[in-house]
């Protein structure tokens, strides 16, 4: 696993786990934990991730949102998306090299029902599905997605 991966993870995990109300907190947990990190990649991670701060009844803190985390990473498919091609059993997407386990991630994510699970390798991200009858319907999705993020990158 990278070390962004790691420290992306850590992160997803104490703001879970904790009630953060400020960046310097989450910098003192994260060093806790023996993670040294500086503002400015903290707030690249939030970016990544979709930490945003949001009011609580006990106060301001720190979440991870589903729906900004996954616009940030959808907008990512079409460039990090390089094919998407299928057989009568499986579908097979090829991705820039080292980023096939970010995508599969993302894919799990999603939760579709259709999707029985991803295996991912460095550029190539295997897609089982539940039943060979949701192939055509994936692939489209799938496409939808790269070309969603076409059309965003266009505007």
């Amino acid at each position: 696993m990278s070390s962004k991966l790691f420290r992306q993870n850590k992160i997803k995990e104490i703001l879970q786990r904790h009630q953060v109300d400020s960046q310097d907190e989450l910098v003192h947990l994260l060093k806790s934990e023996g993670i040294e990190i500086t503002q400015a990649t903290l707030s690249r991670d939030f970016s990544d991730l979709g930490v945003i701060r949001v009011r609580t009844e006990e106060g301001s803190r720190y979440v991870i949102s589903q729906q900004e985390s996954g616009s940030q990473v959808s907008r990512l498919i079409r460039y990090e998306v390089l094919n998407v091609a299928s057989n009568e059993n499986v579908i097979v997407v090829r991705t820039l090299a080292g980023r096939a386990q970010g995508v599969g991630h993302f894919f799990d994510r999603l939760n579709k029902p259709e999707i029985l699970g991803t295996i991912a390798g460095d550029d190539t991200i295997l897609i089982i599905p539940t039943s060979i009858n949701h192939i055509p319907g994936l692939v489209k999705f799938f496409h939808s997605l790269m070309d969603e993020g076409e059309e965003s990158g266009k505007a």
